[in-house]
């Protein structure tokens, strides 16, 4: 009975370990060991859910993108250092100031680098004369002919000869403790103390390299303190090579604002940039040096100038001169060609008379003779470059000028040289120049005629004759010229209105006479022949289809010949003229008149300007009408 009453127990027993174990998913499981009789644990492995795979393989990737842009970061980095971080290149000088030997001084004029021509001899600043010239002071002059430097003072010449320490003013011989021209080979080079004396400037020698630091251009100027060391660079940007370095608390003249970049001409001869951050505000300041600057006096009239130009080619001609101012009215001055250049030497070829100038002057005119460097003499670009280059020349013909001038008692001379070519200008100024300083001493008015300013004539330089000469004449006519290989107008308005405001650009208006024509050309056009065509071939005219010849009509004779062509004329509004054309067989006529109505026009300008007067080539041509509006306007 009692076992039977245990067994059902075991089995209860059993039934619970076994559903105990069962509910122990994946823990340690319970086992009865026969031999100890204990019950022993296990542990099962533990599998790895699906998540935390993956978490794994994102953190591998966020660590992988962080090296890569850490990488990317470094790279830009650099690259952002390499681009924007201040070069520390030095430039090379030599290059910068275009030294190619030793011997030569790097030279800065105001706010430019220019050539290095200059050298150091016995402990003095020598500057080759074109860098003088050029740069400096334009007055100084080098006859490399004759070995003579000058200099034009309102009235004296100062003369230098190569090699002393002596120099003329005029017949005064004056001394300095150097020499003062020096010569290589033909290259002349003038010490800067002595161009000093005659030039409002500051200049400073440096070395490393040897430089010199020439300053003329006073006035109101931005200057600016350096408010911490810094660098003057080629160009604006921290890339550009360094010229110099440059301390806190120096001053820097400002020359260009550039933005972020000031380009600026340091005081030792560096003309570079710098940032703006790196200097203080600007200040305007009024650089000045005292220097008693040469005043060059001038005859000025106190009445509007009728000048009118005499055509006298012998001395016959000369004894209409009553007739002819018989007929005019309203006139001041009257020009008589009687000076001609007779050869390259410089003599003078004259008929000038006496008893002219006596006739003139009763009739209440002054008598401001011309002499030309053409009919009469010389007559090329070549022969007045000769003339004009040898100092002695020059001179001989200035003294012949004068001494006629007293002889006769004119009032004036008037210079009408029309052959100057662009090598010959400095040879012609310096010729304006020195006659000035003769007229001067004299009393003798200067005038001088000038073309209308073109490109190719500015070595007339008309800005240096509005300074030592009392009047600037502008002859405002052959803009179609005898040898023109088209027909065209003598004299348009626009022309005369171009010639007056440029030469007003260079000249004062009181000093500015307006010449104006009394006659026109007649043109006749045909058709080359085979012959002309040939001979054309490869020249100027080539392109011109027609064969192109004019004469000169003065005013009634222009007149009558439209009239006896039986056509009328038509108003060109154009060249405020009246114009006519007709056709005789294979041959075209052409003509632009001048009368009342179109030297009305002219004369306007001359007025509206304020002008000092007019001129009028020639006398003789003129309609005697025309005196009586040219009144209108001088009174």
């Amino acid at each position: 009975m009692e076992e039977k009453e245990m067994q059902p127990k075991r089995n209860s027993q059993a039934g619970r370990r076994i559903k105990d174990g069962a509910r122990m998913s994946g823990a340690d499981s319970i086992v009865r060991d026969p031999e100890r009789s204990q019950i022993k644990r296990r542990r099962r492995p533990i599998r790895r859910k699906p998540q935390s795979r993956r978490r794994r393989q994102r953190n591998l990737i966020i660590k992988m993108s962080l090296v890569l842009i850490l990488l990317i970061v470094a790279v830009v980095g650099t690259f952002l250092w390499k681009k924007y971080s201040p070069s520390d290149e030095k430039a090379d000088l030599n290059k910068y100031y275009g030294i190619e030997k030793k011997s030569q001084v790097a030279i800065t004029v105001n706010n430019e680098v220019v050539e290095p021509h200059g050298m150091i001899s016995d402990g003095k600043l020598y500057v080759q004369y074109d860098v003088i010239r050029k740069y400096v002071n334009s007055r100084f002059y080098w006859d490399s002919n004759e070995n003579i430097l000058l200099y034009a003072l309102p009235k004296d010449i100062v003369s230098v000869e190569v090699g002393s320490t002596d120099y003329m003013v005029s017949k005064e011989r004056k001394s300095e403790n150097y020499v003062i021209v020096k010569t290589e080979g033909n290259t002349a080079y003038i010490a800067m103390d002595f161009v000093q004396k005659y030039t409002n400037i500051e200049y400073e020698v440096y070395d490393n390299p040897n430089r010199v630091m020439i300053v003329g251009d006073w006035g109101k100027k931005k200057v600016a303190e350096v408010k911490k060391d810094t660098q003057v660079r080629y160009r604006g940007g921290v890339k550009s090579p360094i010229l110099t370095e440059i301390s806190k608390g120096k001053t820097v003249t400002i020359v260009e604002d550039e933005g972020s970049w000031e380009k600026v001409r340091t005081k030792d001869g560096f003309i570079g940039y710098v940032k703006d951050s790196a200097l203080r505000t600007p200040e305007t300041k009024n650089v000045t040096r005292k220097f008693d600057e040469p005043k060059y006096t001038s005859i000025k009239k106190d009445y509007k100038i009728n000048l009118a130009w005499h055509n006298v080619t012998n001395s016959s001609a000369n004894e209409g001169v009553l007739e002819k101012l018989a007929k005019s009215k309203g006139l001041t001055t009257i020009a008589p060609t009687w000076y001609h250049v007779a050869d390259t030497s410089g003599n003078l070829k004259s008929i000038s008379s006496v008893d002219y100038v006596s006739y003139a002057h009763k009739a209440n005119m002054e008598v401001w003779a011309t002499v030309r460097d053409f009919d009469g003499g010389i007559n090329s670009q070549k022969e007045s470059y000769e003339l004009l280059s040898h100092t002695s020349s020059r001179e001989k013909l200035i003294n012949q000028l004068v001494a006629e001038a007293l002889r006769t008692g004119i009032d004036g001379i008037n210079v009408d040289f029309e052959k100057i070519s662009a090598e010959c200008g400095e040879h012609y100024i310096q010729f304006i120049r020195e006659l000035s300083v003769r007229c001067r001493q004299n009393g003798l008015v200067l005038s001088v005629d000038n073309y209308v300013p073109k490109g190719y004539n500015m070595q007339y330089d008309r800005k240096e004759q509005g300074i030592v000469a009392d009047y600037v004449i502008i002859m405002g006519y052959d803009e179609h010229f005898a040898g023109s290989p088209e027909a065209g107008s003598v004299s348009s308005y626009n022309y005369v209105k171009e010639g007056i405001e440029e030469t007003l650009k260079e000249v004062p208006a009181n000093k500015v006479i307006s010449g104006i024509p009394f006659f026109t050309r007649l043109w006749e056009v045909r058709p080359k022949t085979e012959d002309e065509i040939a001979k054309d071939a490869g020249t100027a005219n080539e392109e011109y289809k027609n064969k192109v010849s004019s004469h000169a009509l003065g005013m009634d004779a222009a007149a009558s010949a439209v009239k006896a062509a039986g056509v009328k004329t038509t108003w060109d509004d154009e060249t405020k003229q009246n114009f006519a054309s007709w056709k005789s067989g294979d041959t075209s006529y052409y003509i632009w008149l001048e009368d009342e109505k179109s030297l009305g026009y002219k004369l306007d300008l001359m007025k509206k300007n304020k002008l000092a007067g007019t001129a009028e080539w020639a006398l003789g041509q003129e309609n005697e009408d025309i005196w009586q509006l040219i009144l209108k306007y001088i009174n």
